[in-house]
Order: C-alpha cells, then structure tokens, then sequence
C-alpha cells in the first residue's frame, strides 16, 4: 500500500492533455496525428475517423514509445486513410448551391424558398428549405440538424413498437447523437443513445441498429445468449451487419461534412 508521503507527491492527472505530430508514411506523405494522453487509458490505440488519425497513450507511456507503435502501423493508417477519403457526394450544405440531400439511403431533391425563419420540410417532391434574407451559417447546420433529428425520431416511433412487447422495460430515453465510431449504445441506466448519421444510410441498416441495442436490455453483453436474441427478432442482422463495414464510415463523414460548423 503507498505511503502516505508517496500518496502526496504522486501526480494525479486531472484532464486529457492534446497535441500533434506527424508521421510520414511509406508512400512519403506526411500525416497530422492528434497524440492524447487519457488518464482513463489502458494501453496504447491508434484510431481513424472522418476527423483524422488519433494516438491515445496511458498516462505513464512514454512519448518514444508511442512514437514506435505509430511507426509500426504506417501501413494499417494509409489504408484507413484510403477508406476515409472523402467521396465526391459528400457534399456540403450550401444554400441555393446543394442540389441533393442524403436521407434514408436516397440523395433526395432540395428545393430553396424563401421564408421567415429558417425550417426544413419533406414534401412529396422532395426537401424543402425554407430560409429569410440573411441566415447564419450556425443557424442552417442547427436547422438541418434538427430536420434529421425529427426524421430519425419518426422512424424510431415506427419501429419501437413492434419490439416493446418482448422486453423486461422501455428504453428510459432515446437521445440521437453524431458519434464518431458507434453507431449505438446503452448506458446502465436504461438510456439508449443511436447515432444521428443513421438516418442518411438505409433503413433496414438503422432498424437492426435500433434492434441490437433494444436487446443489451435483455442481455448486457455481446454473449451467444445476446446474439439469439437479435437472431430472434432481426434475421437479417448478418446483411446490415455487412453493410455497415462496406459503408459505415462513407455515411459517418457524410453528416460530418454537412454538420460541419456543429
């Protein structure tokens, strides 16, 4: 057990602490990795999103040997990086400009009004935006932010229902997040949290998503037991499954770039 004295001068680490460094590939490119020290981590991980490369470190790791592991996974980050490459459609959303937005596995017709206030509506030929004279760039992303929501929300109000009855309880709240890696989770206290890029892909693709964290309540744990159940209530979970691998991280830089300002 430590002294008290060792206790004392032992420093405590009370925040992340961020900075960058670059790392040239084997192709002789330079990369930006944004190095973390996380108290709260275990070992080191190297990790990729839509945001760019990422070097967590526990506290007492040291900076040579996170330099090491990154040279060591050169390879592994071009080929991420390649996969992140951002796609033609991953479009901003420019006013009077964007032609098309993604929504439910469809690059749906845009149609720009003028209007009072700034408001997004599905209409049966396609999206409306209805903005005044002068809109804030903060304004239209919370505005287009909010028109996913509402759309996420009523397809969650479809689904749920159906699934209710085979579980011990409800959910105690669904929150839509834009997460960088997961596309769901439940927290212990019941509150189920979905990735708000969801409602862009297919839909069959957000219900199995929707399904898979409605049975951790049944089963808080990725066990045989926890698959039988998904089995049970979304046989096809394998193909959305699949679907995701091949285009989860082409959906997730999608609404990053046109959530851009958020």
């Amino acid at each position: 057990m430590p002294s008290l004295l060792q206790r004392l001068t032992t420093r405590t680490p009370r925040s992340v602490e961020r900075d960058t460094v670059t790392l040239q590939l084997e192709d002789g490119r330079d990369l930006e990795v944004q190095r973390v020290r996380d108290p709260r981590a275990k070992r080191l991980k190297l990790s990729i999103d839509e945001r760019g490369a990422r070097l967590t470190l526990p506290w007492r790791a040291s900076l040579v040997a996170g330099d090491r592991f990154l040279q060591q996974h050169r390879g592994w980050l071009a080929d991420q990086i390649a996969r992140h490459a951002p796609d033609e459609d991953a479009s901003a959303f420019v006013p009077g400009v964007s032609t098309h937005l993604p929504l439910r596995g469809e690059d749906v017709p845009l149609h720009w009004l003028e209007g009072r206030f700034a408001r997004i509506e599905r209409h049966a030929d396609g999206i409306h935006v209805h903005l005044p004279a002068r809109v804030s760039e903060a304004t239209l992303r919370r505005t287009l932010r909010a028109f996913y929501e509402a759309e996420a929300r009523a397809d969650i109000g479809r689904w749920l229902p159906a699934y209710l009855a085979g579980l011990p309880r409800a959910p105690r709240q669904i929150r839509l997040k834009v997460m960088s890696s997961q596309w769901g989770s439940l927290a212990p206290d019941g509150a189920l949290t979905l990735d708000l890029a969801l409602v862009l892909g297919r839909p069959s693709a957000f219900e199995y998503v929707l399904v898979h964290e409605l049975c951790h309540l049944l089963q808080a744990n990725h066990s045989p037991a926890f698959w039988q159940e998904v089995e049970a209530r979304f046989p096809d979970w394998r193909d959305e499954r699949a679907w995701f691998h091949a285009e989860g991280r082409r959906l997730k830089a999608r609404l990053h770039r046109l959530l851009a300002a958020d």
